[in-house]
C-alpha cells in the first residue's frame, strides 16, 4: 500500500431496506478495515432517478453526478447485494446502468460479497455486469458471508470471530488489488 495515502474504497449496499443485512455488511467492513484505509459508504442509491439515456448528457441529474464523483475519488469499490427473483435489485442495476457510458467502474477494484451463500444468480449476474463494465471483479475479495442479527452487535459490529475473519480478508483482497502507484481517491495522512 502507498505510505503516507489514504486507500479510499466505496462501500454499496444494493438495498433500500432499513434494516437490510448487506448494508450491515457494508457498514461492518468498513470497521473491520486495516489502517490506512478508509470505507465510504454511499448510501442515496434510492436518489437516483431512473437510467434513461436521453439524460445521460454533460448536464446529468445532481444525484447521478454525485454517484459518479464518489466513484472517481474512490480506490476500490465494495457491493454487498441481495438476491431478488434470482437477480439483482432493481436499484443496484438502475446504478450501475448510470455508469456504463461514463466509465467510473473501468479497472477499478471490486468486491461482490452478499449475505447468503443461496444469491448465487444475483452473484453471478452482478460479476457478469460488472465485468461487462470493464470493473475488475476481484475473486478472492468476493465472498458470501451468512450475516445474522445475532451476528452483530448495537455497534455495528461482526460478533462472530469467524465471520469477522472472513470480512476482514475480503477486504484485506480488494485493497492488496488496487495497482501500485498513485490512488484515485487518496489523500494525505494528517
Amino acid at each position: 500500500m502507498n505510505q503516507g495515502r489514504v486507500v479510499r474504497v466505496l462501500g454499496i449496499s444494493g438495498s433500500l431496506r432499513a434494516a437490510s443485512s448487506n448494508s450491515a455488511l457494508v457498514r461492518a467492513a468498513a470497521r473491520l478495515v486495516p489502517a490506512g484505509v478508509e470505507v465510504l459508504i454511499y448510501s442515496e442509491l434510492g436518489d437516483l432517478p431512473p437510467f434513461n439515456p436521453d439524460l445521460d448528457t454533460d448536464a446529468v441529474p445532481e444525484a447521478v453526478a454525485t454517484f459518479r464523483a464518489a466513484l472517481q475519488s474512490s480506490d476500490a469499490v465494495l457491493i454487498s447485494s441481495p438476491e431478488y427473483a434470482h437477480g439483482v435489485s432493481g436499484v443496484l442495476k438502475n446504478a450501475l446502468d448510470w455508469l456504463v457510458g461514463s466509465g467510473e467502474l473501468i479497472d477499478t477494484p471490486v468486491a461482490v460479497i452478499n449475505t447468503s451463500p443461496r444469491a448465487t444468480h444475483a452473484h453471478a449476474s452482478l460479476c457478469e455486469t460488472l465485468s461487462t463494465m470493464s470493473g475488475r471483479v476481484i475473486a478472492e475479495a468476493s465472498v458470501a458471508i451468512p450475516l445474522t442479527a445475532a451476528a452483530v452487535d448495537a455497534e455495528g459490529n461482526v460478533t462472530d470471530p469467524q465471520l469477522s475473519a472472513s470480512l476482514r480478508s475480503a477486504v484485506a483482497a480488494l485493497v492488496g488489488a488496487i495497482p501500485p502507484g498513485p490512488l484515485r481517491g487518496s489523500r494525505p495522512t494528517a
